[in-house]
């Protein structure tokens, strides 16, 4: 009797030893290098954004303001990962571009050297290209810029790797023809002439308004691009100003409009009360750059956020309450760029391009429970919990598309009054039909 029960036990210890084998193999086929946490535990995540910002050159009124909005962000991040409790470790490491894509390519390569796995930047569409063409692409690290609007960056062969915050110029075109249209009272039988740098930014931004002015029955008089580094824009102003226009439409950045309008003041056929210009002059500190005859009465549009939105407002007020710079156009966002490199990173469960340009355009488009840059302890909390979520950011919805451009914001329209820069104007994104 005792050796049947001692039979019996050896059987019992056999089946369990064979049980707990079993189950130990199922864990190790579930295990390995790159396998997520456990329900339930955080995994650590060290990111390092590279901030490319122009803090010299051309763009160089836009650098400190969009470096300080990238600290504001990488400040709000760090609170709401220690209020959700979460294992993460954020740094931002700031290079600046100096408004020169071959200097732009060596802030990128700078900002990768220091383990930085995400971009914001850079801000020129001269610039972001030859940086996603040379770096990113090659590299694969996801880039956002808050401030390129060339139409060129939809088509480059990136992988989703290289994507904005700030609507592209198939937008502003068309809502800048719409708007000149209305101040001329329509669009059919007047003319405009066109003026504009000549690289990604002005040649893009041409093309775009010309096809939409024309589709509403307008007509291109005079369409100059002139090298942003020449000494004279004497015979280029003469040009600009032939024939009759009813309207004139000026692409540039500040420090070249800083000749190119008093040239224009000079021809004595150029007024700025009939002059239109784009994002790339909407700073505070043209009328300084160029003067005050080559600026008072301009009139302009530059990406804006929708009146009364939350999250503009609570980021308005949380910039100007710290020291530092005043706001400028792209500040918001390059704050939001920032945002959107640590949420796809929670998104992936990792820091690496590819993985967390993956999940871009999940985290900041419909789809998912919308969340603000105040409520983001809750958006972390999700995302960990493999819940979708839908960023709303502090220039607006963004909601990315396919191609990494916003579907969503609005246009802000501007004028510059009394040597300052007066919005007096909203006008939501509009395309060629």
């Amino acid at each position: 009797m005792r050796v049947r029960w001692l039979v019996l036990l050896s059987c019992l210890l056999g089946v369990l030893a064979l049980a707990t084998s079993a189950c130990g193999d199922d864990e190790d086929e579930g295990g390995g290098d790159g396998a997520e946490a456990p329900a339930g535990e955080e995994a650590t995540l060290e990111l390092t954004i590279g901030d490319l910002v122009p803090l010299t050159g051309e763009l160089s009124n836009l650098g400190p303001p969009g470096r300080k909005a990238a600290n504001l962000a990488v400040e709000e991040i760090e609170a709401a990962v220690r209020q959700a409790g979460a294992d993460h470790k954020v740094e931002v490491q700031h290079e600046d571009t100096q408004t020169d894509p071959q200097a732009s390519v060596q802030a990128a390569r700078a900002a990768l050297g220091g383990g930085s796995t995400c971009l914001a930047g850079a801000y020129s569409s001269a610039e972001t290209i030859p940086v996603a063409r040379s770096v990113t692409a090659r590299e694969e690290v996801l880039q956002i810029s808050p401030a390129s609007t060339s139409d060129e960056l939809t088509g480059l062969e990136d992988d989703g790797l290289v994507n904005r915050t700030v609507p592209a110029d198939s937008f502003q075109g068309p809502v800048l023809a719409t708007t000149i249209a209305d101040d001329l009272g329509g669009a059919e039988g007047r003319t405009v002439n066109i003026g504009a740098r000549n690289d990604a930014y002005g040649e893009g931004l041409t093309d775009t308004f010309t096809a939409a002015w024309e589709e509403m029955g307008g007509e291109v008089g005079q369409s100059v691009l002139y090298d942003p580094e020449q000494p004279s824009y004497n015979s280029e102003a003469a040009q600009i100003t032939q024939g009759n226009p009813d309207a004139f439409l000026i692409i540039d950045f500040p420090e070249t409009y800083a000749n190119v309008g008093p040239a224009l003041v000079r021809t004595g056929r150029w007024s700025t009360a009939d002059t239109w210009v784009t994002d790339g002059l909407i700073t505070a500190s043209l009328p300084e750059d160029a003067g005050r005859q080559a600026t008072e009465g301009l009139r302009g549009t530059a990406p804006g956020v929708p009146d009364e939105n939350e999250a503009a407002v609570a980021f308005d007020e949380l910039y100007t309450q710290a020291p530092g710079p005043e706001r400028q156009t792209f500040d918001a966002q390059n704050f939001d760029a920032v945002m959107l490199c640590y949420l796809a990173a929670v998104a992936a469960g990792s820091t690496e391009g590819v993985d967390m340009a993956e999940q871009l355009q999940a985290v900041s488009a419909p789809g998912g429970e919308q969340y603000t840059f105040e409520q983001l302890p809750r958006a972390i909390e999700a995302l960990q919990n493999g819940e979708d979520i839908d960023y709303q950011g502090a220039s607006g919805p963004i909601d990315l598309d396919d191609d990494g451009n916003p579907t969503a914001g609005v246009y802000d329209v501007y004028e510059f009054r009394g040597g300052a820069l007066e919005p007096i104007d909203e006008v939501p994104l509009q395309t060629v039909e």
